[in-house]
């Protein structure tokens, strides 16, 4: 659980919310179901409009990342590295046959096949770059969804107090229907800036962070099945080893 992003949220919320209060507003006067679905609605559509939809399908499934992200893996991969070393040093690469039937992680395993089928070593290193890239590329634009939505959401909420206060303007004879229209028109600003500011920004560039991660993971892998495959020293292992669980 990463519980600061949960403290961000709580913390940027209950600042607008304190705000709020401490002006003399009443909180329920924030709450306005229309300025919401014309923010969030229209975000989510614009959003869509650009997006293939396994991208997008991508982002809202890597959200989840914020509160829940994914498992550091690097003192695992940090022993597996060293006994593909051990064994490919000990038993020849065929012997990693074994660990390639075992591994879980795709990228490894294929890695690890190139290595057992004799690949030459620059080739493989060109076929894991590749595999790399590829990577690298889908994971970036699923979570360009959340910069994009931050880009929108303000532009959307001005849309929403235009709409706002052309029901002020439609309705200046009846004064009781002034207040919501009012309301509306400066609320929808509200979301959509704050959404912009307090969630989808943040969301994109903790999202980012962790692809960064993943794909040096990748990277330090990808040079490490180079160094086995031309037999290279353990002792630039171990320096890769170290790179790996270096804190970032």
């Amino acid at each position: 659980m990463d519980w600061a992003s949960i403290a961000g949220i709580i913390l940027g919320v209950a600042g607008v919310l304190i705000g709020q209060g401490m002006e003399g507003g009443k909180l329920s006067s924030l709450l306005q179901p229309a300025a919401f679905a014309i923010v969030v609605i229209g975000t989510l559509g614009a959003v869509l409009l650009q997006t293939r939809a396994a991208t997008f399908s991508r982002g809202m499934v890597m959200l989840r990342w914020i509160v829940k992200p994914p498992s550091d893996s690097r003192a695992v991969l940090a022993r597996e590295i060293a006994a593909w070393n051990t064994a490919a040093k000990r038993d020849g690469h065929l012997s990693l046959e074994r660990f390639m039937l075992s591994s879980k992680d795709k990228f490894n395993a294929k890695g690890l096949r190139l290595i057992v089928d004799g690949i030459h070593p620059d080739k493989m290193r060109q076929l894991l770059d590749m595999e790399i890239t590829a990577f690298e590329t889908a994971e970036r634009q699923a979570v360009r969804i959340w910069e994009s939505a931050a880009g929108y959401s303000p532009t959307i909420g001005i849309l929403g107090a235009v709409l706002g206060l052309i029901q002020v303007m439609e309705n200046l004879s009846d004064p009781s229907r002034l207040g919501p229209g009012i309301a509306i028109a400066f609320v929808s600003t509200i979301y959509g800036v704050g959404l912009a500011n307090l969630f989808f920004y943040p969301i994109a560039n903790k999202l980012k962070n962790i692809v960064t991660q993943q794909v040096l993971q990748q990277e330090i892998a990808a040079a490490v099945f180079y160094d086995i495959a031309t037999g290279d020293h353990s002792r630039v292992i171990d320096e890769r080893i170290a790179t790996l669980l270096r804190e970032h």
